[in-house]
């Protein structure tokens, strides 16, 4: 498996090639059955770093959406404008709610850009589940992840518009990740994590028969979340001692310099264009 940020916060300054940054996530995963993108950035971005990686639209067998923010769906109109052909689109069924960031007076809507009818009529054959499925060979979609941990609590920040109008915490419970399973451990895909990387982790263990973490790669969200939720997660990092994590997007510098302390050379920051090959 052949794994390549096209979409990143960071591009990094020994980039030979003029990718474009920007707020959001997107990775390319390369199986000897199947090219999958998770997430599509914000932007047209996506399509323009595909490219400089020699990666038509049209290669694309299927795109997942690991939940429901334009930082990671922004990009999906693009995508589908610039193929002839439709393409399977993975998800769960929560992703079109009405989301927002608050912070004092602020509030900005920060959820899907586009419509799923909008979408669809571009070439999206959904596939909206809350339950695990196998998408490729070996490559497991989460489904909802279950809560099993007491300090992983999220983003207060982040809140979710219901019928009347009123907010709430958005517990985000289409947040969904990728596993690979592999003879000596299991590799987790993620985009945000929104559900918390341990809870994450615990489910994938679970959905594919593993104990050992192989290996990590996607945002964390770990720079918005509590001090004492970023503490335990290190902590519970260093139990598990993948073989790498690659980290970047909405993980902040801040914990990944943590994450660099605590992991040393296995930790990987998962800037534009890193590419990670699994055996």
């Amino acid at each position: 498996m052949k794994l390549t940020v096209v979409v990143d916060n960071y591009v990094p300054i020994s980039t030979p090639s003029p990718f474009l940054g920007e707020h959001g996530f997107s990775l390319l995963i390369e199986l000897d059955t199947a090219k999958i993108l998770l997430d599509t950035g914000q932007s047209d971005a996506v399509v323009k770093n595909l490219s400089l990686l020699g990666i038509h639209p049209n290669q694309l067998d299927a795109i997942v959406l690991s939940h429901g923010h334009y930082d990671h769906t922004g990009g999906l109109r693009y995508l589908l404008q610039h193929r002839s052909k439709p393409i399977p689109v993975y998800g769960h069924p929560d992703i079109f709610q009405n989301r927002y960031s608050v912070a004092g007076n602020r509030r900005c809507y920060i959820g899907v850009p586009d419509t799923k009818e909008d979408l669809t009529a571009l070439g999206a054959i959904w596939h909206l589940t809350a339950n695990p499925i196998e998408i490729a060979p070996q490559l497991i979609f989460s489904g909802e992840i279950p809560h099993v941990t007491a300090y992983e609590t999220g983003d207060d920040k982040l809140v979710v518009s219901n019928e009347c109008q009123c907010d709430c915490q958005d517990e985000i419970k289409d947040d969904i990740s990728l596993y690979y399973s592999c003879p000596d451990g299991l590799v987790v895909i993620g985009g945000c994590t929104h559900s918390g990387l341990v809870n994450t982790v615990e489910n994938g263990f679970q959905l594919a028969g593993q104990t050992q973490l192989k290996g990590w790669i996607g945002g964390t969200h770990l720079g918005p979340v509590s001090k004492d939720q970023q503490d335990k997660t290190l902590s519970k990092i260093e139990e598990y001692a993948p073989e790498f994590l690659a980290a970047g997007h909405c993980t902040g510098l801040g914990m990944m310099a943590e994450l660099q302390r605590c992991l040393q050379e296995r930790f990987i920051p998962a800037f534009l264009s890193q590419v990670i090959k699994v055996d």
